[in-house]
C-alpha cells in the first residue's frame, strides 16, 4: 500500500497490477526504458520496493506487462472493412503510439510471453490479410512486410533532431552552410527543392511509403 496526504490526513491508496504497470510506463515514458528499474517503479509509486514484488515477480513481468499495455492502445483492424484501409489505420495507430513510448520500438516483437492484448491484435491483424484473400504464407510476407516499415519509420522519426515542419529547416540550413554545391549537388538540390519548402514535414513520407507498400500488396492479390 503506498500512502499519499489529502488534507492533512494520511490516506491510504490501493496498488494493483494494472497501477504497477502504468507506473512503469510513465517512467520509461519520462526516461527512457534503461530508467526502469524496482526502485524507480517504487518511487513513482511512493512505496517502498519489496511492495512491487506482490503485483509482479520481476523486471521481465514489468516488460511483458508494458509491451501488452502498449499494443493495447494501438487500434485494431476491422475484418469488416476494407482490407487496405483497416491496414493504413492500424499502421497510422502504431505510429502515433509509438511516438508517445520510443521505448518500446525495440521491445514489441521481443517478448516471449505475450499478454492478451498482443495477442489478440496479432490475431486480428492476420485475420483481416486472410480475409483479404492473402493465402497464410503471403500474410506472414504482409504482415512483416508493414510493420517492418511501420517500426522503421517510427525509428528514424524519433531519431530525428527536429519535428514537425518547423523543425526541419532550422537543422537542414546550419548543415548547408559546412559545404558547398559544388561538393554534394544532389544534397543541395533535395534541401533546397524539398525540405526548406514551406510546410515541409518528415512524417509526410509515412503515407507515401505505405501507400507504395500496400498499392504492392494489392496487385499481389489481383494478380494472384
Amino acid at each position: 500500500m503506498s500512502k499519499t496526504v489529502t488534507g492533512g490526513s494520511r490516506e491510504r491508496v490501493p496498488l494493483s497490477r494494472e497501477r504497477v504497470l502504468r507506473a512503469a510506463v510513465a517512467v520509461a515514458d519520462a526516461g527512457g526504458i534503461g530508467s526502469l528499474t524496482i526502485r524507480s517503479l517504487a518511487g513513482e509509486l511512493g512505496v517502498k520496493p519489496m511492495s512491487v514484488y506482490h503485483y509482479v515477480a520481476n523486471k521481465e513481468e514489468i516488460l511483458d506487462g508494458i509491451v501488452d499495455l502498449v499494443f493495447g492502445e494501438i487500434e485494431l483492424p476491422s475484418a469488416d472493412g476494407d482490407w487496405r484501409s483497416e491496414m493504413r489505420r492500424r499502421a497510422a495507430s502504431a505510429r502515433r503510439v509509438l511516438r508517445r513510448h520510443p521505448w518500446a520500438l525495440g521491445l514489441l516483437e521481443s517478448r516471449t510471453a505475450p499478454g492478451p492484448a498482443t495477442l489478440r491484435h496479432h490475431d486480428a491483424v492476420v485475420g483481416v490479410l486472410r480475409r483479404a484473400g492473402f493465402s497464410v504464407e503471403m500474410t506472414a510476407h504482409a504482415y512483416a512486410l508493414i510493420d517492418s516499415y511501420v517500426y522503421g519509420f517510427a525509428l528514424q522519426e524519433a531519431a530525428l533532431p527536429f519535428h514537425g515542419s518547423d523543425g526541419a529547416a532550422g537543422v537542414t540550413r546550419p548543415i548547408m552552410q559546412k559545404f558547398s554545391a559544388d561538393e554534394y549537388p544532389h544534397l543541395v538540390e533535395m534541401a533546397t527543392e524539398h525540405i526548406l519548402r514551406p510546410g515541409y514535414d518528415f512524417g509526410d513520407e509515412f503515407e507515401f511509403g505505405l501507400g507504395v507498400i500496400l498499392d504492392s500488396l494489392a496487385r499481389w492479390i489481383r494478380g494472384r
